[in-house]
């Protein structure tokens, strides 16, 4: 039996087309072949996002087992009931994660030492308005969690009559990175997907188009008659490929990789659970030492009454037993090697119950957070080869150098219950014993330190005036008395 390579295992494999492409360059032949190569990735990754959407999930599509019947009229009661749940604990998995994760925005800092400090950080908040890239950044980590990594692409656009530079995030089953080390920065990248074009005649013909894009050049080829044709070369002036991906971890594993065949059992378990209450509902009924006709079962379904004539006579129904202490050890087992496997945290657990300290918070959370950490630090270089990407193109425009991208900083802040009275405290003890930044900075209500940093420099600017016009008055006042009682 041949041995499952994984998804990272199957996009190193594409490394070995760089040398001939930086020798020869792309051609239609050589882009057939990377497309087909791909397709067991792409089928992977759509099959980990069809589990999230629950759009795809295996217990929903379990056939009815089959049963010997007397007659080909009849069927068994266990053989009408086929009851599917799912229950979504790898959804449930991600969206902790990410919500843990990127809950709070991630905060872009340039560094005050850059001499064009005021335009660059001026054209980064623009560019985060605009492209709405606290939504965009929460979506990159929903895609990272779910598939095992994401996608982006730095684009030209027109905007008012001037030329600006976007972010798209793009789905990562359709993108193939050519890399050395890492997709967050590739040597070439492919997108490769379907469209519709509505010809002359007003109809719609199904067509596929490939983005294939080197340092220099996007190349566009559309699907023709014998196969893909190229039919555009455009050059991007970013000096690096400008489509790159977003890695979850070292293995481009999404969060509930692990755990599919454990949430398969859960489902399972539940569903034949519920099957089993519904079939006792449909039970049969017994009735012993009673002669009763069709029409007399008739009256008794409608009257609910039975009348009981000799001693021997009973009624009852057939029912299996069930063994629910041992489905429910089952499930919970299940639950627990679920959450235990995934390293996530069931924030509804009676242990998050109160207001626990942050040091019991961070014992609970640690294999969350040791995961989460991983993640920070490949969509943390990520957006340093997109802010690489951003200057080389703001450069054109004078807003800054190429190399300005290794000045911005990126704060990512977990989003977790926060104990006011707790933080308060530890603020007051660090005061004039750490800087502000870094007191600042761990007080969980301060998205933004710097922000926080000029609001107190301004406040405190015009309380001082305040003071300063007070005690000028005060001065006066009594300069005033002064002259009143030497004129007494």
């Amino acid at each position: 039996m041949d041995e499952k390579l994984t998804i990272r295992q199957q996009m190193d494999d594409f490394k070995a087309y760089i040398p001939y492409l930086d020798e020869y360059g792309i051609n239609e032949t050589i882009l057939a072949q990377l497309i087909n190569e791909h397709k067991p990735i792409r089928r992977e990754v759509e099959m980990l996002q069809k589990r999230y959407d629950t759009t795809d999930v295996p217990i929903m599509k379990r056939p009815i087992i089959e049963l010997p019947i007397a007659s080909e009229n009849m069927k068994r009661i266990d053989q009408l009931i086929n009851n599917k749940l799912n229950n979504a604990f790898d959804a449930d998995v991600v969206d902790t994660k990410v919500g843990y994760f990127l809950g709070h925005p991630i905060n872009y800092v340039v560094e005050k030492e850059s001499h064009n400090f005021k335009i660059l950080t001026a054209t980064i908040d623009e560019m985060r308005i605009r492209e709405n890239m606290p939504a965009k950044d929460t979506s990159t980590g929903m895609q990272t969690s779910i598939a095992g990594y994401g996608a982006r692409l730095v684009y030209w656009s027109e905007d008012s009559g001037k030329q600006v530079l976007r972010v798209s995030n793009v789905n990562p089953a359709e993108c193939i990175f050519l890399y050395h080390e890492n997709m967050h920065e590739p040597s070439y990248s492919i997108q490769y997907y379907s469209t519709t074009r509505i010809k002359a005649d007003g109809t719609k013909m199904k067509i596929q188009v490939a983005e294939f894009h080197d340092k220099d050049n996007t190349w566009f080829f559309e699907s023709g008659t014998s196969g893909f044709e190229l039919v555009d070369v455009i050059p991007h002036y970013l000096l690096n490929p400008p489509l790159f991906g977003v890695e979850n971890n070292d293995a481009l594993q999404g969060e509930a990789s692990k755990i599919l065949a454990l949430v398969d059992a859960y489902d399972r378990t539940m569903s034949d659970a519920n099957s089993e209450v519904e079939a006792t509902r449909l039970a049969i009924l017994i009735l012993r030492n009673i002669g009763m006709d069709d029409e007399d079962i008739q009256q008794l379904n409608k009257s609910g009454a039975l009348e009981l004539w000799g001693p021997d006579s009973d009624v009852k129904y057939l029912t299996k037993d069930v063994n629910d202490s041992m489905i429910e050890h089952l499930l919970d087992r299940l639950d627990e090697n679920i959450t235990r496997f995934a390293k996530s945290v069931n924030f509804n657990d009676e242990a998050f119950a109160g207001n626990i300290s942050g040091i019991a918070m961070r014992f609970k959370i640690f294999a969350l957070e040791f995961k989460t950490i991983l993640a920070e630090q490949r969509f943390r270089s990520a957006l340093t080869y997109q802010f690489k990407l951003l200057c080389a193109g703001w450069s054109l425009l004078n807003i800054c150098s190429p190399d300005d991208y290794l000045k911005i900083w990126f704060g990512f802040k977990r989003n977790l219950p926060s104990n006011l009275k707790e933080e308060a405290e530890i603020q007051s003890i660090l005061q004039g014993r750490v800087s502000e930044r870094t007191r600042l900075s761990l007080f969980s209500q301060i998205d933004d330190v710097e922000a926080e940093l000029e609001a107190m420099k301004q406040e405190k600017s015009e309380f001082q005036g305040e003071f300063e016009d007070l005690k000028r008055k005060d001065i006066d006042d009594s300069d005033k008395n002064d002259e009143t009682n030497e004129d007494e």
